[in-house]
């Protein structure tokens, strides 16, 4: 498949989406919706819409029902973004190449809409239609348990806590299954229940997620140290100056690049149970994410 083009395609269809759920700039209070539009409108990959889209694809579901469901995803993952680059947190300058919310707009202005991003995301799920085999509150639960005290913020906790320390494998991998997998695998997971996917192929996706989102994050923890800030359109060499848990200082850099391709190897043999072309965009988009530069 044409990887670009899938990739461009998707990316239109859900800014469109997500244009349509957030209040124009125009609303009051203005100054919040200038600041969410600003953040979730920055230029991000929109990778955990993409996945959600196409996971509903490989079940053979319609793209248009799992649109909500990952318009609603990529504004937690933006509020999340807005929240881990004030200073009380990672205090970083520049995200997705130009100035991180709170410089623009101010350190309160940005949490109240990391706050407003987090919460129309419940409020766009509410728009989806829900398949046979899972009802609105499951839909609610997936997502609120993903974003949660124990997955997406314990991981943040765990990471905050572990700054200057010195942390085994194991706590390491604890938090880049929480802070960074738990929102793939869901993104993943939604888009299958979108589908009204069936118990196997559930159980499919979620490995595939969890053995994406792991890789993911191996490789962002790489391209930390071996990228320029231009390239990655935010501040490299922050995790070492913060003395951060990542891969590449707990097992060193070649370990870390052959755990990625474990990991992916991981993810691609948990779809052996779709047909032929089924899951071909899961497929081309863990190698993308194995190889990418930023």
């Amino acid at each position: 498949m044409n990887l670009k083009a899938y990739l461009r395609s998707r990316r239109k269809e859900i800014d469109r989406a997500l244009d349509y759920y957030l209040p124009k700039t125009n609303v009051k209070p203005a100054t919040l919706h200038k600041a969410m539009r600003y953040s979730l409108f920055a230029g991000g990959k929109r990778l955990r819409p993409i996945l959600c889209l196409a996971a509903a694809e490989a079940c053979r579901g319609k793209v248009s029902n799992a649109l909500p469901l990952a318009c609603a995803l990529e504004c937690i993952h933006t509020y999340s973004l807005v929240h881990d680059d004030l200073p009380s947190m990672d205090n970083d300058d520049y995200r997705r190449g130009r100035p991180t919310c709170h410089k623009v707009f101010g350190e309160g202005i940005a949490v109240l809409a990391g706050d407003a991003l987090l919460t129309i995301a419940f409020e766009i799920v509410s728009r989806a239609k829900p398949a046979p085999r899972y009802d609105m509150s499951i839909l609610l639960r997936e997502i609120a348990v993903a974003a949660g005290s124990q997955k997406l913020i314990a991981g943040q906790v765990a990471d905050l806590e572990a700054e200057g320390r010195k942390v085994k494998r194991d706590q390491l991998r604890f938090i880049h299954e929480n802070k960074t997998a738990a929102i793939l695998k869901s993104s993943i997971r939604l888009g299958a229940m979108s589908a009204n996917a069936d118990a196997k192929k559930l159980r499919a996706v979620t490995q595939f997620g969890h053995g994406l989102g792991l890789a993911f994050q191996v490789i962002d923890d790489i391209l930390d140290v071996t990228q320029s800030s231009e390239i990655l359109g935010k501040s490299a060499g922050k995790d070492i100056a913060a003395k951060k848990a990542t891969y590449p200082a707990v097992i060193g850099l070649e370990k870390s690049r052959a755990e990625a391709r474990r990991l992916t190897r991981q993810a691609h043999d948990a779809l052996s149970v779709f047909r032929d072309g089924e899951a071909e965009p899961l497929h081309c988009l863990a190698n993308y994410l194995l190889e990418r530069e930023y």
